[in-house]
């Protein structure tokens, strides 16, 4: 994942709030959301659906609260979710969460060709993992969280070639309960997702920049795998 996403304040937005039982009034709305700066995750805690900021990168240095930039870690590997000395290995059991977005940024490794990804008609479930904080001053505590990526998807080879974040089918209430629920730890009822798929139909806008998006081309569409 290129590292770049975007939350609008739109009906799809609200209705991805309503059917994961968060609030979307607390979902932080913005046009750029880059990797370092704090962003909404919806996880579960005591039965509860809730709606959290956190810094979008896991790995922080525990005396600043600050990203800890010696680990790119804003993004999760899925091969490496189940390597014991993995930063990702603990959260996969006990700090899976759902990152919504409305679109993200994608591009093919040359720091100039760039594209916009937009879900055809829904937003988007990322599947995340978070870790709390405690600050060792206030006390205050402070959440952290990456994205999980996948292999890369055949029908985004001439987008974004090396991986693919993962979109979870929020439709699917059973998949959305077990992912949220801190409790469940096997986590080998998770391993089609971790296949990279595409569960909706993506528009995509060839793009000036990662940070303003101004559209250099005609948008197209990647149909969903299940079309």
């Amino acid at each position: 994942m290129c590292g770049r996403m975007n939350v609008s304040d739109d009906p799809l937005t609200k209705a991805l709030s309503e059917v994961l039982g968060a609030s979307s009034s607390k979902v932080r709305k913005s046009r750029d959301i880059a990797p370092g700066s704090t962003l909404s995750i919806i996880r579960e805690q005591n039965g509860e659906r809730i709606v959290s900021d956190a810094i979008w990168w896991l790995f922080l240095d525990s005396e600043t609260l600050k990203p800890n930039y010696r680990y790119a870690s804003f993004n999760s590997r899925s091969d490496k979710l189940n390597s014991a000395g993995s930063l990702a290995f603990v959260p996969y059991r006990e700090g899976r969460c759902i990152i919504p977005a409305s679109g993200f940024v994608e591009g093919l490794g040359d720091k100039k060709t760039y594209f916009h990804l937009q879900p055809k008609e829904s937003a988007i479930a990322f599947g995340g993992l978070c870790k709390e904080w405690q600050n060792p001053e206030t006390g205050e505590l402070v959440y952290s969280a990456s994205i999980i990526t996948l292999p890369p998807h055949q029908k985004l080879h001439s987008i974004h070639p090396k991986s693919l974040p993962l979109m979870l089918p929020w439709r699917d209430q059973n998949i959305i309960d077990l992912w949220l629920d801190p409790t469940f730890k096997h986590v080998d009822a998770f391993g089609d997702l971790l296949k990279p798929k595409i569960y909706e139909d993506v528009v995509v806008t060839p793009i000036d920049r990662p940070s303003k998006r101004n559209p250099l081309g005609d948008a197209f569409v990647i149909e969903s795998d299940a079309a």
